[in-house]
Order: C-alpha cells, then structure tokens, then sequence
C-alpha cells in the first residue's frame, strides 16, 4: 500500500471518516502470540462481526485469501481484516496449512493462547488477535471495507501511540493484575481505531481506493445519515438532497454500501439509541425523538425488530452489565 499522506481531507470527508470510526464497542478479544519457524502454514476461518489483527514482531509472513492476490508481511507490519474474512497465513504463499482451531480450538473471548511450530526454518513472531463487535453498530459503509488493510512498519512508525499499544500488547510480559481482562479489551480497541484512521484517510484522498466514495451522491448521502439521522428523512427526501432519483440512489446506494438505504438509515438511528440508553441517563421516553422518531410505539417496535429486546431491557441489562 503507498504511503498514507499527511494533507488534510475535506470536511465532508472527515465526516466520512468519523461514521466509519463510530465507536465499534468490541465485546471482548482473544489474542495469542505465535512462535513459529519455517515450514508452516495456518489457515483461519471466516468469523462473524469479529475484525482479526496480526502484527508482525519479528521476520515475516504471506496471508493469502480465495481470490485475491498475495501479500507477504513483514517484521513491524500491521494486517487488518475488518470483518474477519477467511485467509491463511504462512511462510510461503503457496503452502497449504492446519485448521486454525486445531491448533486453537479453544478461543474464548477474554483468554489468550499460544501457537508454536518448529520446523526448523526462519523464525517469526506475531501477535494475532480476534476483536468481537456489536454487530449493530457495524454500518454499510465499513463492511464494505476491503478484505484486508495493510499499514507497514513506515506507517504504524508515524503513529506512536498504536507502535506502541502494538509491542506492549505483543510483549510475553505484558502487565497483569485486577481489571487486566477490560485493559487488554481497550487497548485492543483503541489499536484497532489507530491502525484504521491513517488507512480511511488515504481511501478520503484516494476515493478509488474505495468505490463508494467515487460517488458523490452515495459519499455524501453517508455522510447525512451519520450526522444528521434524526432528521425526518424519507428515500426520496434522502435522494432529492443529493440531485438523483428514487430508483437510481436506491440501486446505486445498494451496490455500493451493501444494504438498502432504508436500512442503513435504520441502523444509524438504533446505535444512537443503544448508545443513548446503555451509556447515559436520558429518560427513555425522550429517545424516539432524539433519533428521528415522532412516534414511541414506532421507535419501540423498531428497535425490538432490530435487538430482539424492547428499549427498557436494553437498558436493564447494561445498566446490570
């Protein structure tokens, strides 16, 4: 990947950037540090609202994945697969590998594991981990990120705090001691926004990088919906304000984001309201508006469809939590 540059993106762009940074509140993590010398191969399996980092500490690797081109890793590298696609990671590109969980077939969110294979060969070291995400507040907009995003030991040099957040958490020994469980979650959880915000601004910079921000209409009826969601919005209100027709922005939304706008819209407003219920002490009754609702009984239904549970027990149990 070329080097990230360091001009400033536009406005709407940023605001592009802050939706696909909306906080991914991971529900927990599972990481382990591999010890492994060449020959070797793993191959690991797809998972569901889970992103998987592997940082590179010492030699290097290949991660190959069905249909796409190989990319070999070095020592200080950071892969990340933001939404957990199934690939497999060598010394050679061309070697086939053992199931993941054979070798980890334990890997409970909140535990660590270890790999070690000796064959004899070059030696490498990576610290993998596996983020498990609220899959609510995943938007269109960041699973339609590419399979892997790659920043090299340039580019994570540039960001101090996550260079640094990477060898402390990669370290075998790293601080334990009460609320070690929640420190590590965090600290994996402020690795993950790092390693992505210079990566989304080059796609701000370099829009072919991303399709959906080739187009201005779809780029910017985004951007509306992460910040201005609680507005009465209809699809044709939504596509009138970016200069297209109905047909032609719901096609082309869809393409481009993966879901229809209706949805997506949908989306935005119950992560608000999630995060208004579970993280402040707004009375309940005043959040249908808050996220664009005029009707209670509509937000209510809404959001039972969209969790499975009614407003009040989503806050009963993170309030509990």
């Amino acid at each position: 990947m070329d080097t990230v540059r360091t001009a400033k993106a536009g406005t709407d762009s940023d605001d592009l950037l802050s939706e696909l940074l909306q906080p991914l509140r991971l529900t927990g993590v599972f990481d382990s540090r591999w010890h492994v010398s060449a020959p070797w191969a793993i191959e690991g399996d797809a998972e569901q609202s889970c992103a998987v980092l592997h940082y590179i500490v010492q030699g290097g690797c290949w991660i190959t994945a069905e249909g796409q081109t190989p990319q070999e890793l070095h020592a200080g590298d950071l892969a990340v697969f933001p939404t957990g696609t199934a690939h497999r990671l060598a010394d050679r590109p061309e070697r086939q590998g053992v199931p993941l969980k054979a070798m980890l077939p334990e890997r409970v969110p909140g535990t660590s594991g270890e790999i070690r294979i000796s064959g004899g060969g070059p030696q490498s070291r990576l610290l993998c981990a596996g983020l498990h995400y609220d899959a609510s507040a995943a938007t269109g907009l960041y699973k339609a990120l590419p399979w892997v995003l790659v920043l090299d030991r340039s580019q994570v040099d540039r960001e101090p705090l996550l260079r640094d957040t990477l060898r402390l958490l990669a370290s075998p020994d790293r601080p334990v001691g009460p609320g070690d469980r929640l420190i590590t979650l965090r600290a994996f959880e402020m690795a993950l926004v790092l390693a992505l915000r210079p990566l989304l601004r080059e796609f701000a910079e370099n829009p072919a990088s991303l399709p959906v921000l080739r187009h201005p209409g779809i780029s910017r009826a985004l951007v509306m919906i992460a910040t201005r969601f609680a507005e009465p919005w209809t699809i044709e209100s939504l596509a009138k304000e970016v200069g297209m027709s109905r047909s032609a922005f719901t096609a082309a939304f869809r393409e481009l984001v993966g879901e229809a706008p209706a949805r997506h819209l949908t989306g935005r407003r119950m992560q608000e309201a999630a995060r208004l219920l579970g993280e402040t002490s707004l009375p309940q009754s005043a959040v249908p508006q808050r996220v664009g609702y005029q009707s209670a009984v509509g937000f209510h239904l809404a959001f039972r469809k969209w969790f499975g549970v009614t407003p009040g027990e989503y806050r009963s149990g993170a309030t509990a939590a």
